[in-house]
């Protein structure tokens, strides 16, 4: 599987400057706002990432930690499953991930989002994913994370109402 595919992973769904886990709702009806940031958790590296271009319905799936900081306070974690739903130059990627918080707020968030992949590049520019759901604290969110590249972490900016 080409590497840039691999990278979407570990800066996507997830899964991308510190900011703390500090959600700031206005009120209990306003939502929730915060940033956190994911870190690949390593997994089954065997596919070859220099082999021939992914193929529709090819997948992948890569979990993170979730922390408040950058090398801080582990609060959550995350995992999440992607699908080549279109192949070719470019080809698009359909993502969808689940984001556990361990705590004040706790609860999860469901997101999905769909990106469009230059396998010949590396690095990825930031996205957005649509909040989709949630449980606990976040029961009935909507909204968006913003993900944003930020070295070896993804920078996840939580926008989150009911």
């Amino acid at each position: 599987m080409f590497r840039s595919f691999r990278r979407i992973g570990a800066l996507g769904v997830s899964a991308v400057a510190a900011g703390a886990f500090c959600a700031v709702p206005a009120s209990a009806a306003d939502g929730f706002e915060f940033t956190v940031y994911a870190k690949e958790v390593p997994g089954d590296q065997s596919g070859d990432e220099t082999g021939p271009p992914p193929k529709l319905g090819d997948s992948f799936a890569f979990a993170d930690d979730l922390f408040k900081t950058k090398g801080g306070d582990r609060i959550g974690r995350d995992g999440v499953a992607c699908t080549v739903v279109r192949a070719g130059d470019p080809s698009d990627v359909l993502c969808v991930g689940t984001f556990e918080f361990d705590g004040g707020p706790g609860g999860q968030v469901t997101g999905q989002t769909l990106l469009t992949v230059d396998p010949g590049q590396d690095a990825v520019s930031a996205f957005d994913i649509a909040v989709t759901g949630g449980t606990g604290d976040f029961k009935d969110a909507r909204g968006t994370i913003r993900s944003t590249p930020d070295g070896d972490y993804a920078r996840l900016d939580f926008q989150i109402g009911k």
